[in-house]
């Protein structure tokens, strides 16, 4: 493939730079803008940047949106549908596909329009009368906040009491505490099961063949525990168009074929013996998912975003075995406090006891004369993945390069995969849900 022009545009916060790095180290010429002030220096010296992002348009032959947020507005999908008028290549959402992430009683709306399936839930704008619901029902329930506060990840609730009294506890504590901001939110029945995540690589016209199914590892301490992160980590492989598929992203092809949605979509799901519930879509590129996904392709990142954008009928060739990824962060993360950021985190050094790089990814990392450093503001430096035949092979190389990385102060989970071995894999093959 002869290289190609990349405008990779972050709207808000720095997310897509390793992305831009990969296709970028292709041999590809890539511009990347940053909208964010405080994330602008994301990826210097890794890739070159851009100052107004619309200018290059005319010059890109691919425009890739990394998020569906404009700053505190969910917007990228009309910006992209803008674009696509305008007869650009564009990897990215449309105003209905970015709706799925923001207003979760409208995706539910959609599944269920398309006949699959889904868990018990109801929005409301109204503290008092949910509560009582939840009274009144007597079931544990999970409380998901929508629009602009769904990403403080700490306010996601899964309720534990049976008869649902924690989730009444913590809806009286959010009145108090967050009434002002959190103006909607929706209430999920707990189910119990496999979580697993579907996602897929629409090119505008139909799903790629193959399929990722993804494992999310959210809170911040090994077994499962501590506050709700973006992410700490995931566990990963690649198959075909089995029962999971089929019976979840596959009854959505028609509608993302009229939507003209190109790019990345997940769709979060509990599994169980009785059936498929979706949770939640991310419609959009996941993190650290894209960088544990870039580490899998075994064919051309840029040939392959390149031919998605243009509904060039994309081959994807990928690892056949497992993969995780695993972040690796710093103080304060997952909270914000500019005091702590500075005197532990704010650009430390990064040091590689090896010479070799594989399966180091960026997320908030810039490189100064040859050095490695943190920026931005989040303590999320880097994403270090693995890949083997076995989950616990996938394990062991993505611990040991971990192993070869110095940075003061760091942190992260080390049960990355373990999930699957103690019996999330066994669970879902003898469902009948993964198959060939």
């Amino acid at each position: 493939m002869d290289g190609k022009r990349f405008l990779f545009v972050s709207a808000d916060a720095a997310l897509i730079t390793d992305l831009a790095w990969q296709v970028h180290r292709e041999g590809h010429d890539v511009k990347y803008y940053i909208e964010s002030e405080s994330d602008r220096e994301i990826g210097d010296g890794f890739v070159p940047k851009t100052d107004d992002w619309r200018a290059e348009i005319d010059w890109a032959d691919v425009v890739v949106f990394d998020d569906v947020w404009v700053g505190s507005d969910v917007g990228t999908g009309q910006l992209a549908a803008e674009l696509r008028e305008r007869g650009k290549a564009v990897v990215g959402g449309t105003p209905n596909t970015d709706r799925l992430e923001e207003d979760r009683g409208y995706a539910m709306d959609v599944l269920e329009a398309h006949g699959v399936e889904t868990i018990e839930h109801r929005v409301f704008h109204d503290f008092d009368e949910a509560i009582a619901y939840v009274r009144d029902r007597r079931e544990p329930y999970v409380i998901k906040p929508l629009g602009e506060v769904q990403n403080v990840k700490r306010l996601l609730y899964v309720g534990s009491e049976d008869d649902g009294s924690d989730v009444v506890d913590v809806l009286e504590a959010y009145k108090k505490a967050w009434g002002h901001r959190m103006t909607g939110f929706q209430l999920q029945r707990k189910v119990e099961g496999v979580e697993v995540a579907v996602c897929g690589f629409f090119d505008g016209e139909r799903f790629v063949d193959r399929v990722n199914f993804n494992f999310e590892h959210k809170r911040l301490f090994p077994g499962n525990i501590g506050p709700s992160t973006g992410e700490m980590g995931t566990s990963m492989f690649w198959a075909g168009r089995n029962r999971l598929f089929e019976e979840t992203l596959g009854k959505l092809e028609g509608w993302l074929a009229e939507e003209g949605y190109v790019g990345s979509i997940d769709l979060n799901c509990i599994v169980n013996d009785r059936g498929i519930y979706p949770l939640e879509f991310t419609p959009r590129f996941g993190y650290p998912t894209i960088a544990l996904q870039e580490e899998s392709f075994e064919s051309s990142t840029g040939q392959f975003f390149y031919d998605l954008a243009h509904g060039n009928d994309p081959e994807l060739e990928v690892h056949r075995g497992y993969q995780i990824g695993v972040r690796i962060v710093l103080p304060p993360f997952p909270f914000t406090d500019e005091k702590t950021y500075d005197e532990n985190s704010r650009n430390a050094a990064v040091v590689f006891e090896t010479e070799n790089r594989a399966g180091i990814h960026l997320e908030d990392a810039k490189q100064v004369d040859g050095q490695w450093r943190v920026a931005g503001e989040s303590g999320m430096p880097l994403v270090v993945t693995g890949k083997g035949e076995t989950m616990q092979e996938a394990r062991e190389q993505a611990y040991d390069r971990i192993d070869d990385i110095v940075i003061p102060n760091v942190y992260y989970r080390d049960d990355i995969g373990e999930r699957w071995i103690e019996g999330d894999g066994d669970r879902l093959l003898a469902w009948g849900y993964l198959g060939p």
